[in-house]
């Protein structure tokens, strides 16, 4: 790298902290120039935290900034395509919080608007660049386990939160789009479209089998991949125990990744079983991050870019509809 590319952050939140802030901190080929958020004070303190420059309530007025030529947008969903088209409009490349928006449609909208003013637009499907995900990339590549057939993904989480909660939002459908299948069931759908190719068929059902709320608690999708495969995807908020899988079955052997988030694999084939250890970076943000800001020096798409983005919501647009 060259240079490092200077950021704004919009949104100052859980995900903001952990993650994204610590990454554009780090990062030699980032610089954390502005933050946003609606309580001045907070966002102050935030941008002392992080030694950002400047800091604003109203993240338009970032968008005006001249040292900021990336946006990271990390706010519930339902404000991510008004303020990735503004920033796109705004001359600022633009990597977006998962999922990309509520509505395929906003997506395409999105992609447009990135199109149009000639910046680069990126999704925070993080999991693409984990290292067991590529190890099961290559092995699938390889053909060590022949032809998949099945693959299947857990995605257990017990998520009850209090009326006080700063994830609250996430139970409201009007801002979060949808229950557990849309908050992180969205990586799944990203990790098999990824591993696996296109989708040609979806079948779900999305309940509540615990709590009662407006979102679904819990939730199924069936995935017929274009080249034979099929997926099963499960997530919930209600289960005690967490899962966090991927399996896949094929002709000849088998990949088990029993916590993705891990990175540990078992293979099995007629030569027998074996392990191996793939961990993902301490900041799983970081990879994805990196990335996106080489891409804008380079001047070339992301490796998870606003079309990626749309091809997962229009999945999630299926398993709504049943």
């Amino acid at each position: 790298m060259t240079r490092a590319v200077g950021w704004g952050l919009v949104g100052c939140g859980d995900i903001a902290r952990r993650r994204i802030a610590p990454a554009l901190r780090d990062l030699e080929n980032c610089e954390l120039v502005a933050v946003s958020r609606a309580d001045a004070a907070r966002a102050e303190e935030f941008a002392k935290e992080f030694g950002a420059k400047r800091w604003h309530a109203d993240w338009r007025e970032l968008l005006e900034d001249p040292e900021v030529e990336a946006v990271y947008v990390a706010t519930p969903v339902h404000l991510h395509a008004e303020q990735a088209i503004a920033a796109a409009a705004a001359g600022k490349h633009v990597l977006c919080e998962k999922p990309m928006a509520l509505t395929a449609a906003e997506c395409g909208r999105m992609n447009a608007a990135a199109e149009a003013n000639g910046v680069r637009l990126g999704v925070a499907y993080y999991r693409r660049f984990y290292p067991a995900v590529e190890r099961v990339r290559a092995i699938l590549e390889s053909g060590e386990i022949g032809v998949p057939v099945v693959a299947q993904m857990n995605a257990f989480e017990r998520f009850d939160p209090a009326p006080d909660n700063p994830r609250r939002w996430l139970l409201s459908r009007r801002r979060s789009g949808g229950g557990p299948m849309f908050d992180f069931g969205c990586h799944r759908i990203e990790v098999l479209v990824n591993l696996l190719g296109d989708v040609t068929a979806v079948k779900a059902l999305t309940g509540n089998a615990l709590f009662e709320r407006e979102v679904e608690d819990t939730a199924c999708a069936l995935l017929q991949f274009g080249q034979g495969a099929q997926g099963v995807i499960s997530v919930t908020h209600a289960a005690r125990e967490p899962q966090d899988t991927l399996e896949i079955f094929g002709s000849e052997g088998s990949v088990l990744c029993e916590v993705l988030n891990e990175g540990r694999l078992r293979v099995r084939t007629k030569n027998g079983e074996r392990f191996e250890s793939h961990p993902p970076h301490a900041n799983l943000h970081l990879p994805l991050i990196e990335e996106f800001a080489r891409s804008v020096v380079e001047g070339r798409t992301p490796r998870v870019d606003g079309r990626a983005g749309q091809k997962v919501s229009e999945i999630l647009e299926q398993i709504y509809a049943g």
